[in-house]
Formats: C-alpha cells, structure tokens, sequence
C-alpha cells in the first residue's frame, strides 16, 4: 500500500500504538497485495477503459470485415448493436465470472483461484490480437466475454485475500488495494489509449492485447506469496502452512496475535461447511448483514457515478476545451479519483469506515443538488460550465473517498470464513447485475429526466447514508467475531422492540 507507519517494537510487522493506530506494514504483505491486485481488480479497471478509445477503428474494422465478407455495408444499427455487443458483453462475463469465484475459492483456495484466472485474461488476449489479421471480429466478442469473466473472479476473489492475509489493525488499509488498483487500471488505460502511445488506428489490436500484460506479472509474482493463512488453518487444517504463511507476511514476533485470532474464529466455526450463496438467505443469523452487503453494492452502481462520467464529456465541451484535448481531460477524471482511493487509503484505518462511507454519500447527495442546478442553469452565465466541472471532480472525489473504496473493504468484513466467499458471489453478482442495469436505464433516465435525473441519484445516496448511520457498526480494529458480534446484538435490539412494540400496539387499540 501507498503508505508508511512508524512503530514500536522492531521485530514486528504491524506495529501499533496504544490507541491501536496501525504502524509499519511489512514488504512482504504489501507485495503480496500488490501481486494479488495487479492481475486482479487492476484488469477490471483497464479493461472497462480501454475499449472506449478504440471505438471508431474497430467499427471501422467490422465494417470492411462485412464489406469484404457480404460485399455491402452494413447498416448504421447493425454496426451499433454489434458494437454494443461488443462492450455490453464484458458485464455478462464479469457475472458469470463472479458466480464461479467464490465456488473456486474454496477449492482452489483464494491464491489458486487468482493465479488460475490469469487463463481467461492471457486466452482474451490472444483471441482479440487475432481479430484483425484473421477478419474475425466475433473474436471480438469472446475477447471481451473472457476479460469480464477475468474481471469478475478477480472482484469476488481478490478482497477476500487481502482482507485474509491482512492483520486486524491494517485490514482497512490493505482492502483499499481493491479500489486502489480499479481506479489505477481505469487511468492505465486511458493513457494506453492516447494516440501518442498506442490510440492510432493501427495499434488498436494490440492496444486490446495489453491485457496479457499485468496477467504475466502476477503469473510472475504472486507464487512467491503464501495462500491465505485463514484459508489454510479454517477450510484445510493446515497448521504448518498457516504458521508459514503468518510468518513471511506478518513476520515472527508479529504472528502469535493473528494466529490466536483465526483460532478463535475456527472454534467459534466447529463443525461449519463453506455456505452456499442460497444458504445465506435462509440464515436469520446473517440477514442484517446480507441485507447491507446488497444494498452497498446496488448502491455502488446505482448512486451517479456513471451518470457524471457521461456528463463530462459533455461539460467539457461546453467550458471551450478543444474536442482533441477532451482525452487528456478525462484522464485527469480518471486520475482524480485514483488520488481519491489512496487518499482514502491513508484514513481508512484512522478514521474508520463508517465515517468515510457516510461522508462520502453525504456530499454526493450535495453534489447532485448542486449539479441538477448548475446543469439548469448553464447558459445563464460562462462562469455556472466551470461551476460544473467542479461538481464533476468534486462528485469523483466524494465517491473514491467513500462508498468507491470502503464497499468492497465491508463487504469482505460482515462475515466469518464459512459465509464470507458465499457473501462475495452474492455482492458481486448484485454489483454486475447493477452495471448492466444502469447502462440499460440510464440513457432512458437521461433522455426522460435530463439534468434532473440526478435528483434520483440524490434519493439513492442520501438513502443510503442514513441506512449506513443506523445499521452497519464501525469495523475499524475489530476482528470479524467482533463484527459479528455487534450484528447479534443489533439484531435482538430490533426483536426486543418489535415485541415491546406489540402490547402497547393491543393497548392503544382497545
């Protein structure tokens, strides 16, 4: 991670002070993060920007290739549902991808399932590389299948490593790597996608080729790493290798603490079989925290991050900036919230989750009551396109500060080992069942609503931050029996008043 922490005591990995604040994460952790991040959530990133500079030379491509095939053009439609096809298809593979991932982690394990999908990343490559020089722009289509299939494994897979192989004190910091790295891909492949490097005509097959790239580093780097030592001591009884693993990440004088924490976990787990993702609707013992996990990760999608990535465009143009300089604009869009997720890094562990996630929603909903007016009014004055622009980085700040970095950290720390890959298959599946449905809707929002579309954003965050203050406890420095812990004590909380609720309901009433 982006960071560096003083300590107490030499021979630890994790340092902390009294008042537990975290200290000096080992190398080897931040390797092996960073390993399992760059062929994980970085390729989801990349791959969902990189297809976006590319359009007009691959719709070019198909074109000739119907021209050459059928001797006539093909119409204006066909080539945008092909094209469409062709980008939209990357989120039925992420979904397929994430339903697989948590049934591969358990018995793979979560390093194996990693290493593993790189499969789908290096067979994605190859297929889209070989699309022009064969004329076969289906290869296309499967390309992309592969990529969101990758993309999804990766999403379901990646946080439930990180937040395995982190200690307690760091697990915050180390989660953000997810975020950290989608939003480094996303930046990635802009830049990939200038014409200076690889954005000329010419180039575009191997610009989509690029996503080998970060597959053979992690094929490179990540066996040098240890399995996840919960993984190894809860779901195979491996005392040795969780030893092992404990001490290359958190090192010898700092494993004991950790160790005796997974134990605690496992007696309270005696007896448990990895749960199913249907098993976890029917468990009353996690119903609050599946309840949580689902609206987090609806809400993710469904709060206007994308709705301001579509105005920019837009915005941009409308403030005078030149359309052959609107490129290196959006990557500043991208690279602004790249600085927001490490920002957001620094103060996961200090400040807490709750804070950051609530914070965050709040001054979206700001945001979107100053964008609807701003967009209202954007010919009153030269000055309200530039009140725009703001709102726009504004917006992106706001998001990978909050809800863009500590979702999927939440996500991962709601539940023990035995529901914790089950609960992942479910987020993500509601995350990529959200991302079609939002680039379904959303231009029918746009075309009904206009600028007032955000006010249905406004709804979703503002929601949301007061279901966040009410429900989901503070996980800051708590292990995952605690958090549980405090689920249990919500959840009699709630049936204690709905019974004291109910006698006073038959007094009133007579």
């Amino acid at each position: 991670m982006p960071t560096e922490f003083e300590g107490e005591y030499q021979p630890l990995l994790i340092k902390e002070t009294k008042d537990k604040q975290p200290k000096f994460p080992n190398k080897s952790l931040l390797l092996a993060a960073c390993a399992a991040c760059i062929g994980g959530t970085f390729q989801y990133g990349y791959n969902v920007s990189v297809i976006n500079a590319p359009t007009t030379h691959v719709q070019n491509f198909i074109n000739q290739t119907w021209r050459e095939r059928y001797q006539t053009d093909m119409s204006v439609n066909a080539l945008t549902l092909l094209w469409s096809t062709i980008v939209s298809i990357f989120t039925i593979g992420g979904l397929v991808g994430v339903t697989i991932g948590g049934t591969l982690s358990v018995k793979l394990g979560r390093k194996g399932t990693l290493l593993a999908n790189n499969i789908f990343a290096l067979t994605a490559a190859l297929l889209m590389g070989l699309s022009y020089p064969t004329g076969l722009f289906e290869l296309l289509i499967i390309g992309r299948l592969l990529t969101g299939m990758n993309a999804g494994i990766g999403l379901c897979v990646q946080p439930l490593y990180l937040g395995e192989i982190a200690p307690t004190a760091l697990r915050g910091i180390m989660g953000m790597g997810t975020s950290i790295f989608i939003t480094v891909g996303i930046v990635a492949g802009q830049v990939m996608g200038l014409k200076e490097l690889l954005g000329k005509e010419e180039y575009w097959p191997i610009l989509l080729s690029t996503t080998c790239i970060p597959a053979f580093l992690q094929l490179l780097i990540l066996p040098w790493f240890p399995e996840s030592p919960r993984y190894l001591l809860i779901d195979k009884g491996d005392d040795e290798g969780c030893n092992k693993a404990l001490k290359q990440l958190h090192g010898i004088a700092g494993c004991d603490a950790e160790r005796e924490d997974i134990e605690k976990e496992r007696n309270d787990l005696v007896d448990f079989q990895a749960k199913k993702p249907w098993e976890l609707f029917t468990d009353r013992s996690v119903r609050w925290q599946l309840l949580s996990v689902l609206l987090l990760n609806a809400a993710q999608q469904l709060n206007g991050i994308n709705a301001i990535y579509f105005y920019a465009d837009y915005l941009f143009r409308q403030s005078g900036i030149p359309a052959d300089k609107i490129p290196y604009v959006t990557v500043g869009t991208g690279a602004c919230e790249c600085i927001a997720a490490l920002t957001c890094g620094l103060l996961i562990d200090r400040r807490g989750r709750k804070v950051l996630i609530t914070g965050g929603y709040t001054l979206m909903s700001i945001c979107c009551i100053l964008f609807t007016l701003t967009l209202s009014f954007q010919d009153a004055s030269p000055v309200v396109p530039y009140l725009s622009m703001a709102c726009v980085f504004a917006f992106i700040l706001s998001f990978g500060l909050g809800p863009g970095g500590v979702t999927n950290i939440l996500t991962t720390e709601l539940f023990t080992q035995t529901a914790r890959p089950a609960a992942n298959m479910i987020a993500g599946s509601v995350n990529w069942l959200s991302f079609f449905f939002i680039g379904l809707v959303f231009p029918f929002i746009v075309i009904g609503l206009q600028q007032y579309c955000f006010l249905v954003f406004l709804a979703v965050c503002s929601l949301m931050a007061i279901y966040i203050c009410l429900v989901i406890p503070e996980t800051k420095n708590k292990t995952f029996v605690e958090i549980q812990n405090d689920f249990k004590t919500f959840s009699h909380k709630k049936a204690h008043n709905a019974d004291r609720a109910g006698p006073t309901l038959l007094l009133t009433s007579t």
